[in-house]
């Protein structure tokens, strides 16, 4: 449990101006907004509110980095991710409680995330030094074919609230490792993390110029003129989908790369072979991570009929011992929603869903404030109308649906917009492997109810998104293919 000593010095250590060019900066009108503690509704910090032209001013900064950082030798930049990443280890409890004062996750939840938004920089230090390209003798045995990689040029990356940190390493270790200098845009209700990270980069040796940071409650201030400028040549978003396709035709008349990591509605599908303690453990971990504040949050659980009243059950009964509370207290596993809006959305759709038949296990209400608290929430007999099983929930609540066949459940997974990841739990391999390749989603967990991992891709299909993050082909999103021909 953290004190207000503790909470205090922790605050007070961050810098909350923008970061320009090596500079920190007030904005070119002097606002600021505030940053809340979601637990308790109380401000606990005021931040520089970005406009227009203090974007201009951080894109034309990246632009005069541009040149001297893709130079810069690919073992340099991967020390900077090196030294970078062991700051971040170093320093895992003071940001996990930055983390927590401006996000609500419980300190063990940062803790974790720190950990994984780490491991991003080991991982992309290394792959600083393996950019490689091919030689090969073209058919006709006249003309040799040389093919390169250079860095994509300047980029701006817009980051989500609900992983801070982790969010922000993955676009920004595979740019620096890569040799691009970037804009980075935070969310409004969680900029700290932003901020520490700039810090804890500018501290490992990074040059001036390289990452620009700028905050803003108006989100157009920043994506509008910089995806107007030819300058910029890569955009990288984490969030809805319906964003995500505003800012796709914004860069659409510049033609900028562009990665998106947009929403989810995952399935967890349980089969009559499941390991039902397996089963229920991996579902606390796909749904409760994050208080389901999660993309790859488990939103449908598709559950066998000979299980599913009994899955739905165990899982109320798990979800029911988690400990709801400030995520500094002691023994906290629930913290609150993000904001006020967030408690009501969760509402709206567990309302409907009871409107229309769905029979409550478990919670069901928001928790009297302060703070922006809904209680862990499980569903049986969920019909297949109802709101909840079509939309991301973004909250502590687990719909179960029944099924009768394979075929009936990879059908139901399969019938959304949505193609982030899928979650499948039995014990025939044969059955793993033909559910993992009928299911469209980017990414499929077989009986585990994690699959982030630096080392792996991570992306969708369908309105998911395109692109991927993470693993061999994270730097390849900040790489343009150049081929020479020499003729003999």
């Amino acid at each position: 449990m953290a004190d207000v000593a503790d909470e205090r010095r922790v605050l007070e250590s961050v810098v909350t101006d923008l970061q320009i060019g090596g500079e920190r900066r007030g904005g070119a009108t002097g606002a600021r907004f505030d940053v809340e503690d979601p637990a308790t509704g109380e401000v606990i910090a005021s931040v520089a509110d970005g406009t227009s032209d203090d974007a201009v001013a951080a894109l034309e900064a990246a632009v005069a980095s541009r040149a001297e950082w893709a130079a810069t030798a690919p073992r340099a930049r991967g020390e900077i991710l090196r030294r970078a990443f062991e700051l971040l280890v170093e320093r895992i409890d003071d940001l996990a409680l930055l983390m927590t004062l401006e996000m609500g996750k419980p300190l063990a939840d940062s803790r974790a995330e720190i950990t994984y938004a780490a491991e991003f920089f080991r991982w992309f230090a290394e792959e600083a030094v393996r950019i490689d390209g091919r030689y090969a003798v073209a058919p006709a045995g006249n003309t040799r074919l040389v093919v390169m990689h250079h860095p994509v040029g300047p980029c701006l990356l817009i980051t989500p609230w609900n992983f801070p940190m982790a969010m922000a390493t993955r676009k920004v270790g595979a740019a620096i490792a890569a040799g691009c200098t970037m804009v980075l845009k935070p969310a409004a209700l969680t900029p700290l993390s932003a901020f520490a990270l700039a810090g804890v980069l500018e501290e490992s040796g990074l040059p001036a110029g390289v990452l620009n940071v700028v905050t803003t409650t108006k989100a157009s201030n920043v994506s509008e003129p910089l995806l107007a400028d030819p300058r910029l040549r890569k955009l990288s978003f984490t969030g809805s989908t319906e964003v995500g396709r505003m800012l796709t035709e914004l860069a659409a008349p510049n033609l900028q790369r562009v990665s998106m990591e947009l929403g989810g509605n995952a399935p967890f599908v349980v089969f009559a072979d499941a390991d039902l303690d397996a089963a229920v453990d991996g579902a606390v971990l796909a749904k409760m991570r994050n208080m389901g504040e999660a993309c790859t949050a488990a939103n449908r659980f598709l559950v066998h009929e000979s299980l599913a009243d009994t899955f739905a059950g165990r899982l109320a009964e798990r979800l029911g011992a988690m400990k709801v509370g400030r995520g500094t207290d002691d023994g906290v596993q629930v913290g609150p929603l993000v904001e006020a809006k967030a408690v009501a959305k969760v509402g709206e759709l567990v309302d409907d869903a009871i409107e229309r038949g769905a029979t409550v296990r478990l919670g069901g209400r928001a928790v009297a404030g302060p703070g922006y608290f809904y209680e862990p929430t499980v569903l049986g007999a969920v019909p297949g109308d109802a709101r909840l099983v079509t939309e991301e929930i973004f909250g502590p609540v687990a719909p179960v649906v029944s099924f009768q066949t394979d075929d009936e459940a990879i059908a139901a997974a399969n019938n959304t917009e949505y193609g982030l990841v899928a979650y499948a739990f039995t014990r025939d391999l044969g059955r793993a492997l033909r559910v993992a390749e009928g299911l469209e989603t980017g990414m499929v967990g077989i009986n585990q109810g994690i699959v982030s991992n630096p080392a792996a891709p991570f992306g969708g299909v369908k309105q998911s998104g395109v692109g991927r993050e993470g693993g061999h082909e994270g730097i390849h999103e900040y790489l343009d293919v150049k081929y020479v021909g020499i003729a003999l």
